[in-house]
């Protein structure tokens, strides 16, 4: 899976949980009916629900009667945690190693790095005030100002 798709999955599927009231062993949804929410693979589900778990968002039981559920409420789970807890930035690359002698090459990558460090910190502080909670609400006040990405697919 790509980088760049942990964050849209994990984000899904914690609202997934969050809508279903899964907040106990006896509520866990399995990674197929996950999956089939998002969709994706089940294994996509999974990996992305060891890294949730493993940043202590969720729970999950392996096997046959195995699944996930949540660990805290939607209202305090941010975006920016769940963004970092999948290991996940802005994605808007890397910058290149630069030629060896080039005065420019030498000096560029280092400064689109700090470029890329200052949007990577506007976009977490703009992801630490939308919740969980704020994704199953259909017109919530954290994201009233703000449409959909031009290149963003959307369901009708």
């Amino acid at each position: 899976m790509s980088d760049s798709q942990r964050f849209p999955v994990a984000a899904h599927a914690l609202a997934y949980l969050a809508h279903k009231g899964a907040y106990s062993p006896a509520d866990a949804a399995a990674s197929a009916i996950l999956a089939a929410s998002i969709p994706t693979n089940p294994v996509v589900v999974r990996r992305v629900t060891a890294l949730l778990a493993k940043a202590g968002l969720i729970a999950t039981r392996p096997g046959a009667s195995g699944g996930a559920w949540l660990l805290h409420r939607p209202e305090d789970i941010s975006l920016e945690t769940v963004l970092r807890a999948v290991n996940g930035c802005a994605h808007l690359g890397s910058p290149p190693a630069g030629a060896k002698g080039c005065p420019v090459s030498e000096h560029i990558p280092r400064q689109v790095a700090k470029a890329l460090t200052a949007a990577d910190q506007a976009a977490g502080a703009a992801l630490s005030k939308i919740t969980i909670a704020d994704l199953l609400d259909h017109d919530p006040a954290s994201l009233a100002a703000f449409a959909p990405h031009a290149s963003c697919p959307v369901a009708a």
